[in-house]
This record gives C-alpha cells, sequence and structure tokens, in this order.
C-alpha cells in the first residue's frame, strides 16, 4: 500500500472523502425528515481515526464542519469552534481507541464523550457567556444534547463494521486499485 508521510494511503483517503460525501448529503437532508443532529459524522470520524491516526482523523472533523458551515449557514465564528471541537474529538479518539480492537462499546464510549464535549463547548460555555445563567444554560441546550446522544450512540452500533469493512480492509483497497488500473 502506498502511503504519505501521515501514515494514509491515497485509496484511503478517497474512503474517507466518500465516506465525508455521503455523511455531508445525509447532513443536509436530516433536518427536512426532523431528524436534525442525528447523523453518522461522528461514526466516520472516529472509524477513519482509528485506521488512519490522529492527524487524518481530525483534519476529517475539523474540515466536515468546515464544508458545511461554507454550505449551509456561511462561515463565521461558530465554524472554528465547532471545527476545532471536532478535529479534537477525531485526535482523541484516535488515540482512546489505538491497540484497542474495533468494539462497539468504544466507539459508543468515544461518541458519548464527544459529543458531551462538544456541546459543552459549541452550546452551554457559549450561553453562559452570553449572560445566561447555568440553569438556563443546560434546559436551553438539552433537547439538543439527547438528539446528539441518541444519533451519535445509534451510528456507534455500525462504527466498527464501517472500521473493518471500509477503513481498514486492504481487500477494499486492492480492489479498488485493480479497477483504477
Amino acid at each position: 500500500m502506498n502511503k504519505d508521510s501521515l501514515g494514509c494511503s491515497i485509496i484511503g483517503m478517497a474512503k474517507f472523502a466518500i465516506a465525508g460525501f455521503v455523511t455531508l448529503v445525509f447532513r443536509l437532508i436530516t433536518p427536512f425528515l426532523g431528524l436534525s443532529n442525528i447523523n453518522p459524522l461522528m461514526a466516520t470520524e472516529l472509524a477513519g481515526a482509528k485506521a488512519y491516526g490522529p492527524f487524518i482523523g481530525g483534519l476529517y472533523g475539523a474540515s466536515s464542519m468546515i464544508v458545511f458551515d461554507a454550505l449551509t449557514s456561511g462561515i463565521g465564528p461558530w465554524t472554528w469552534n465547532t471545527s476545532i471541537c471536532y478535529g479534537l474529538i477525531g485526535v482523541f479518539g484516535s488515540l482512546f481507541m489505538k491497540g484497542r480492537p474495533a468494539k462497539i462499546v468504544d466507539f459508543m464510549i468515544v461518541s458519548i464523550i464527544g459529543t458531551l464535549f462538544f456541546d459543552l463547548t459549541t452550546g452551554i460555555i457559549p450561553t453562559l457567556i452570553d449572560g445566561r445563567t447555568a440553569v438556563e444554560a443546560l434546559v436551553l441546550q438539552a433537547p439538543f444534547t439527547v438528539r446528539h446522544l441518541g444519533g451519535n450512540i445509534f451510528f456507534a452500533l455500525f462504527a466498527p463494521w464501517f472500521y473493518r469493512n471500509i477503513m481498514a480492509n486492504l481487500k477494499f483497497e486492492l480492489l479498488f486499485m485493480a479497477k483504477t488500473a
């Protein structure tokens, strides 16, 4: 496998890009189905971070938020907050899962920690900075966090499959390389 200095093959990057595109489309469609904040972003990020390491996992998380904002609300101060948070989740997820088998429970643990970290730093802290009380911040954030946790835990069920069969599957890469040669 031809890997660059980051430890990720060109085919691996292509798999991550395809996963990012599918996740982006999912994120753009789900609000119209009443499923806001329920998407496979964290599951695909964590599967890729486990396969390709902290730098690529962090880059995927950060760039996912930037691209989403560019296509929806526009780039603003919130973009840097959310992209840094998701980037750090990718780094943390890679380091947490390094040397561990790809088990559902590990993806769920990182998804729960990552979701709570994200919602704290992008929802509760900014609300407190805006002058609301801690109780107001928690009450306003709770519905978002419940949906966010539910979605991320649900998609964590599929993350080990995605990791084994897509991201870390050398046969998948060799098959793709044979078809393009």
